[in-house]
């Protein structure tokens, strides 16, 4: 898991399709995108990872589903990112096979020791920065956080939290493997040069 990482809210498109932006963002090239869409009921939230599938696919970009295991199953997605108030992540790996794609959401240290043993993928560090569209979560991480996750920590890491392109370059020095957005490209007035710009911070790192 390295690259943009891209965080979907339909509600923050600026009233354009979900499916628009998230075109425009693979476009621009970034490596993942997780369909987190809370308010959504079921069967919408099953269309709208079954919109987004076969535009990820084409582009070999995984598609995971905020929370929802069976969301995944029933979409045939690439795997989940799930909070540590979902399910656990060993039902989730038993259910959706050994090649899923399976991140966990760290919010303290102590979700960062009980997760070394874990079979996921990545650890979502959550949140870096204070920021509107994660208002459940604990204290910000800040970039000594991460850092020190970085060297404790034997799970790639995925920052969320406040991240733009002002403030990327410093989150992928201290540690980061991706850098997780959502209003940055989702809100953007133009997603892929947004898209596009998040990307290129990667390129410049040594």
């Amino acid at each position: 898991m390295q690259g943009i990482y891209l965080v979907t809210d339909q509600d923050l498109c600026l009233g354009r399709s979900l499916a628009a932006v998230v075109e425009a963002a693979v476009g621009a090239g970034i490596a993942c995108v997780q369909l987190r869409e809370k308010a959504l009921p079921t069967r919408f939230f099953l269309n709208q990872a079954l919109t987004l599938k076969p535009i990820l696919a084409a582009a070999g970009i995984p598609l995971l589903i905020n929370d929802r295991v069976d969301i995944a199953l029933a979409a045939g997605a690439d795997g989940v990112h799930l909070g540590q108030s979902d399910m656990p992540c060993e039902t989730a790996r038993r259910l959706l096979g050994p090649d899923a794609v399976i991140g966990l959401s760290v919010e303290t240290w102590e979700d960062v020791t009980a997760a070394q043993d874990l079979d996921v993928n990545y650890l979502g560090v959550s949140p870096i920065f204070a920021t509107p569209t994660k208002i459940d979560t604990k204290t910000p991480w800040g970039l000594e956080g991460l850092t020190r996750i970085r060297a404790y920590s034997r799970h790639p890491l995925v920052a969320i939290g406040g991240l733009n392109t002002a403030n990327a370059p410093d989150i992928i020095e201290a540690g980061a493997d991706a850098v997780a957005v959502v209003s940055a490209i989702c809100s953007a007035k133009d997603p892929f040069a947004a898209a596009r710009d998040l990307v290129r911070c990667f390129d410049v790192q040594p």
